[in-house]
């Protein structure tokens, strides 16, 4: 992933969060899980910084987003304490993986900060602007 393209990522998440009024923090990873672009608004609380990384750290490292592998990492799902490897992962939504037009992940946006949809909301406008 070129900085470029995580820039205006970043920037189109931005614009979502400033248009739902919500104060966030937006992670970017690259396909190693290592930071691209980062912001933290005013406002929000430092926690989300972790949480906005752990939610795309997840979704690059399974491929999915972290809405989805909520769906295996809750009590009752198949893989309940899935969370607690790498590192520490985040089950709930986010955190969307990021993917090439031929099917290879390129990264990951995760968003926290604001309620779980609204997350998702501003996760999926920032990784919109990948294809635009």
């Amino acid at each position: 992933m070129k900085l470029s393209t995580a820039t205006a990522m970043l920037d189109a998440a931005h614009a979502e969060a400033r248009r739902l009024n919500v104060a966030v923090c937006i992670s970017i990873l690259d396909e190693a899980t290592w930071p691209m672009a980062m912001i933290r608004l005013d406002g929000t609380p430092l926690g989300a910084i972790e949480v906005a990384t752990k939610k795309a750290r997840t979704s690059v490292l399974f491929q999915t987003d972290s809405a989805d592998f909520a769906a295996i990492g809750h009590p009752n799902g198949e893989a309940y304490t899935l969370e607690n490897t790498n590192g520490g992962l985040t089950s709930f939504g986010g955190g969307v993986v990021l993917r090439a037009t031929d099917g290879t992940v390129l990264g990951a946006i995760g968003v926290s900060g604001a309620s779980v949809d609204e997350d998702i909301a501003i996760a999926r406008a920032g990784a919109a602007a990948l294809s635009a």
